[in-house]
This record gives C-alpha cells, structure tokens and sequence, in this order.
C-alpha cells in the first residue's frame, strides 16, 4: 500500500464527510433533550451528550495510528461501523425508556465521529500545499449538505416511530453511518503517512510546538464553546415555547453555519492567514457563547447559535490549515490535537450544563 500523496476519491470523500456530518446534526441536537426526559437524576441529563464527546476523545488516538497502519478504507470504514451500533444500541435504549443504554449508544456513535474527524486530515494530507485550502474548505463545505437534510430526515423518521420520542431520529443517524460504510468501502485504498523525523523533531522542539500548541489551543476553546451552546440552546429553545421536534429545525440551520463559512475560508485564508482566521473564529464563538446566555427570547438564541456555529467553522478551518502548513504530522500529534480539542468539548458540555 502506496502513502498518500494525491487526492484520490476525493468527491467520494466529501461524500463520506457529508454522511458523518449528517449523523452528527441528528444526534446533537435530541441528546440534551432525550437525557432530560430518560435521566434518573436532572443532574445527569448532559451525559448523553457527554459520553457522545468522551467517546470521541478516546477514538481520536486509535484512529490515527489505525488509518496510518491499515489506510482511509478500513479506518473509516471501523469508525462507521462503530457508528452503526451506537445509532442501533442509542434508539433500542429510547424505546425501552434505559437510560443506561441510551449512554452506551452514544459513547459508540461518539467513536464514530473521532473517526469522522480524522477525515479533514485526510483531505489535507491529499493536496499539496498550494490546494490544500481547497481541499479542506470543500470537504467541510459538504457538511452544509447535513444541515439541509437534516430536518426533513429527522421529521420522517420520528414520524415513523411516533409516539417514541427520538426514536426515529437515532435509526436515521444509524442510517447515515451505514451511508458512511459503503462510501468508506469505495474509497482508493491509500494509507495517510504521518511520518516525521524524529531526529529533525527533536533538534526543533520549539518550531514543534508552535506548530501543533497555538492551533490546538484556539481549536480547543472554539470546540468547548461550540459544544457548551449545543448542551444549553435546544434546552433554552424549549422553556421558550418551541416544541421538541421543531428543535431539531434550529439544530440544522446550526449546522450550516458550522460547515457554510468553509467554503469561503480559503479566501480568507491566503488574504489574511490561516491563523488570524481562526482567532477571529475562536472570536465570534466566544461572543456567540456568550450572546445565548444573556438572551431569552427565541430569536435572539436563534441568531447567537448561527454565531457560535459559524465561529467554530472559521476556527476549526483555519487551525486545521495551520497545523498541516509546516508539512506533515506526526500520528501522535493528530491525535493528541483531536483528542485535546474534544476534550475540551466534552468540557464545553459539562460548562453548558450548568
């Protein structure tokens, strides 16, 4: 198996992106609302989402080290997979009102994504340096394809399932994994090479570390205030009066703008820098966060979710960028910066919880 020097089955790849990305805005949005209704304890209602983002952090390093070892086709294709029988383990638990289970479905849906997100690394790792901020910002760009479907899918599914609450939407994020496999069994076999000098790594130890702490830092914060909004907004959206399934609305057009400033991120990156764009992301997040705790009206929290979404995808862009500028990184370093960033989501929930 050849490293991975070109951009093969890239279309294929956004596809795939899209398929996560899609199985992401179906769970996110129910998990704080279906933890309030089945938790045994109100103090226990963000563990869902919590065990979702834990999950996460713990498939970060595996990921690396598998899809370096076995290429993009298996890597993905376990972490879909993962992501099959999260989605299954998640809806059986809704149906039969456990809560244990619904946690445990969501801890493997969780993988999945740590796997998922390894997916702009690829794509990064594809393209040269002059077309890397194309690539990236197009592979994200297909995110926005979840945010338009993401309703309509949810609305059919719990319709099916009605009067199991979340039911239905947990069987289609099922759905869109299985999705996620078959795209991942098609891809060009390729492995990511991560290698590094290690004699080179520990002459520059600084350079090193300005390299990976800075991006890892801004993402870090933007992803802690991205997940604190997602664990506070669709709770807040129904003390004010929005229905549980209209959330689901709100949610999607928060996933647009988490994945739509991409694919103007390139732009703005070679005018201003990849990472000044991503402080002005961490920015809009940070006000964005702020803005849903000091409103109390449906609008107002509509407007501050669209500012947090659209602050994490100009930061996530733009340190995704500058931690590739300098060549590539080490397997260990991907996944420390992953697992560093989801962390701190899971630390942005707990935060939201609040």
């Amino acid at each position: 198996m050849r490293p991975l020097r070109r951009a093969p089955g890239e279309a294929r790849l956004a596809v795939g992106f899209a398929l996560v990305v899609l199985a992401q805005a179906l769970t996110i949005g129910v998990l704080p609302l279906a933890g309030a209704m089945l938790a045994p304890d109100p103090r226990l209602a963000a563990l869902p989402l919590a065990a979702l983002l834990l999950g996460a952090a713990a498939a970060s390093v595996p990921a690396s080290f598998l899809l370096d070892a076995f290429g993009r086709r298996a890597g993905f294709a376990l972490g879909a997979g993962l992501g099959v029988a999260g989605g299954l383990i998640g809806a059986h638990g809704l149906y039969t009102a456990s809560f244990r289970e619904l946690v445990i479905g969501c801890a493997w849906l969780g993988a999945a994504q740590g796997f998922g997100m390894f997916y702009r690394h690829a794509a990064a790792f594809g393209a040269g340096a002059g077309g890397r901020s194309a690539a990236v910002g197009k592979l994200m760009g297909a995110g926005v394809l979840a945010g338009l479907i993401g309703p309509a899918l949810a609305g059919w599914a719990e319709g099916l399932f009605t009067p199991f609450a979340f039911v239905g939407t947990l069987l289609a994020a099922a759905l869109a994994q299985l999705g996620v496999l078959l795209f991942a069994v098609l891809l060009p076999e390729a492995r990511v090479s991560h290698a590094v000098d290690p004699v080179e790594a520990v002459r520059r130890p600084v350079a090193g570390w300005r390299a990976w702490g800075p991006p890892t830092l801004i993402a870090a914060l933007a992803w802690a205030a991205m997940s604190a909004a997602m664990s506070g907004v669709p709770l807040g959206l129904v003390a004010c009066g929005v229905a549980g399934p209209a959330v689901t609305g709100f949610v999607a057009w928060h996933v647009v703008a988490m994945y739509a400033p991409a694919l103007a991120g390139g732009v703005l990156a070679e005018r201003f820098g990849a990472f000044r764009v991503a402080v002005a992301g961490l920015a809009l997040a940070v006000a964005g966060l702020a803005a849903t705790r000091l409103t109390g009206d449906v609008g107002g929290l509509a407007l501050a979710f669209l500012g947090v979404g659209a602050g994490w995808s100009l930061a996530t862009f733009g340190t995704t960028l500058a931690l590739h500028a300098q060549g590539p990184s080490s397997r260990a370093r991907l996944a420390l910066h992953d697992g560093a960033i989801l962390l701190a989501a899971l630390a942005g929930v707990l935060l939201g919880a609040m």
